[in-house]
């Protein structure tokens, strides 16, 4: 046997792993399940809640086998009366001073403490702890809402921020009892330099963090008969709105999405991969004009709004090198309440536009004065991915038995190239398609751009375009664009385009998505599954260039003149500023 590898028996089984796992991962190899609260495979394992607990042979004391390294014949028992025992008060300890109004949480069904109160059998509360000071409900943030009542202390958001983000908006504070979750000098974080990411919503195993909730107002205002409501509908939303209803992860519905959306009464249902395929337009334009005028580069993209906040606080220095076009969603909220008004001959004022988004961030990106190609918002609402699942639940409708159904023209005719946005290094490969032919004046041989595809954080390539090499880098999570970046302040890259999303993975990722327990990620790769069905959306689209569209092409005549022209640049371009 390799000397990178140990064997130990666990409950009696013989298993094999390598050198340097730990007990709960080598439990994991020899099918047997630890529960867990706090620990988050490749995040966090602090070994704090103390629910993983397990015997060792030898040992005085039960080991927090998330954290306890396993050894050559080591021999460990999981499901001894001992273990059993003390798991369960643990948990009951947590929950003694846990707000425990499940029936109106919002996380009622999907709570990793649920849960694990149903898997160890936890039917009395046998602990009343304190509940005394109750903590106030932070709801200023447009993105993000936090209720510490909730809190169970397993630190996995904290991690998540300071560790994978690397913006450090929340911290533990205080000491022993009065322990929470906080924020610097306990302001809401909405006045802190949180970016919105969402990603510490999506770590909590609870509802102590959530996406801050606009459901009851898109529903008031479906109801109104002045109003004429449409809903656009991102990408991803395609690769994960079925895991709402036990579909497979990333199962691809976008056909039963567009029939469940119309049947909650949308006037219009719209696909913001249509408003990806203008921001390529734009964007690309961009990146060909600063090319060829000795613009500022490198050209960064500016479609992930977690990603632009986080550029305004940290790195003021390079909004310049920000894209001005905006995003595909508010791209097309300015589109829809101007040349859709205006061919459908009403008023902007009349028309409200909800974006279902994968991001928290899009929130607040909503809500920002800049985003305002009309008089009026670009975005009226955004819902996340988990509730556009709740608005379509209340509608009656069952998604599972919906038959497919196309999307609304003329904003139903998205291409591949606005597909593939919702996954990391999509945006780039989207953007190499257009700018690629549009400057060698004929088509591309091969368009599938390999080279920025997968999960890795951080990619890079080069190649030549009309005679000019190109370099560029896809980076996703912002502790990952953090290292980039530096490197190009300090004028050690010399990248000619890069393409940054807030979350790991993109927007398959979004702090609005499903949230997959835990004990799921250990087993599988969310990101790669979710992505894959991006991809093939791609592959069997009918155009797969963002400037084959036709719809695209049809409003550019009709509308817009020219990419990058003077009434593009006022409907569909805006500014960032430094925070």
């Amino acid at each position: 046997m390799s000397e990178n590898m140990i064997t130990l028996s666990i409950n009696n089984i013989k298993v094999t792993v390598p050198n340097g796992s730990t007990v709960l991962q080598a439990a994991k190899a020899a099918n047997i399940d630890i529960p867990t609260l706090c620990y988050l495979k490749g995040v966090n394992a602090p070994g704090s809640c103390r629910i993983c607990l397990a015997e060792v042979k030898g040992m005085k004391n039960l080991v927090a086998t998330c954290i306890y390294p396993a050894t050559e014949g080591m021999e460990v028992f999981t499901n001894t009366p001992a273990v059993r025992k003390a798991r369960k008060i643990n948990v009951e300890l947590i929950l003694s001073n846990h707000e425990r109004e499940c029936l109106t949480c919002v996380r009622n069904g999907n709570c990793e403490l649920q849960k694990l109160c149903d898997e160890l059998g936890i039917q009395e509360l046998p602990y009343d702890g304190s509940k005394d000071p109750v903590l106030p409900k932070d709801k200023k943030s447009p993105s993000i809402w936090r209720n510490p009542n909730k809190c169970v202390l397993c630190r996995r958001c904290v991690s998540v921020c300071k560790e994978v983000q690397k913006v450090s908006a929340i911290e533990m504070v205080n000491r022993g009892f009065a322990t929470k979750v906080g924020t610097s000098f306990d302001k809401s974080i909405a006045d802190v330099d949180c970016v919105n990411c969402g990603q510490c919503v999506t770590a909590c195993p609870v509802a102590a963090l959530r996406g801050a909730n606009m459901l009851h107002e898109v529903q008031e205002a479906i109801s109104n008969p002045d109003l004429h409501v449409v809903v656009q509908v991102a990408p991803s939303v395609r690769v994960s709105l079925g895991e709402m209803f036990g579909m497979p992860i990333g199962t691809r519905v976008t056909g039963k999405m567009v029939a469940a959306l119309r049947r909650c009464g949308f006037d219009g249902v719209f696909d913001t991969d249509t408003g990806a395929d203008f921001t390529i337009m734009e964007e690309g334009t961009e990146l060909i004009q600063r090319l060829q005028n000795g613009g500022k580069l490198p050209q960064i993209t500016s479609c992930s709004p977690g990603w632009v906040k986080f550029c305004e606080h940290n790195y003021p220095e390079l909004l310049d090198n920000l894209s001005s076009a905006k995003s595909p969603m508010s791209m097309f909220g300015a589109l829809l309440k101007s040349y859709y008004a205006e061919q459908k001959g009403i008023d902007p004022s009349k028309i409200y536009v909800v974006a279902i988004m994968p991001c928290v961030a899009k929130k607040f990106e909503a809500s920002r004065e800049e985003m305002k190609g009309t008089d009026y918002p670009d975005v009226d609402a955004v819902l996340t991915v988990r509730a556009a699942a709740r608005l379509i639940t209340a509608a009656g409708v069952m998604f599972d038995k919906m038959d497919d159904e196309a999307f609304d023209t003329p904003f139903g005719e998205a291409t591949g190239a606005g597909h593939i946005f919702g996954a990391t290094g999509g945006v780039m490969e989207a953007a190499l398609r257009t700018v690629s032919e549009v400057m060698e004046g004929k088509p591309l041989e091969n368009i599938d751009f390999d080279a920025v595809r997968g999960t890795k954080c951080i990619k890079e390539a080069e190649l030549t375009i009309a005679g000019k090499p190109i370099k560029v880098a896809v980076v996703s999570g912002l502790g990952n664009a953090r290292k980039l970046l530096d490197k190009v302040k300090a004028g050690e890259a010399d990248y000619t385009f890069i393409e940054v999303m807030a979350c790991e993975g993109g927007c398959v990722n979004g702090g609005g998505t499903p949230i997959v327990d835990a004990k799921t990620q250990m087993d599988v790769d969310v990101k790669a599954l979710r992505a894959s069905g991006l991809y093939a959306e791609d592959q069997a689209a009918t155009f797969r260039r963002a400037h084959e569209n036709p719809a695209v092409q049809k409003v550019y005549k009709e509308f817009l003149g020219e990419p990058c022209g003077h009434k593009s640049h006022e409907l569909l371009h805006t500014h960032f500023k430094a925070r």
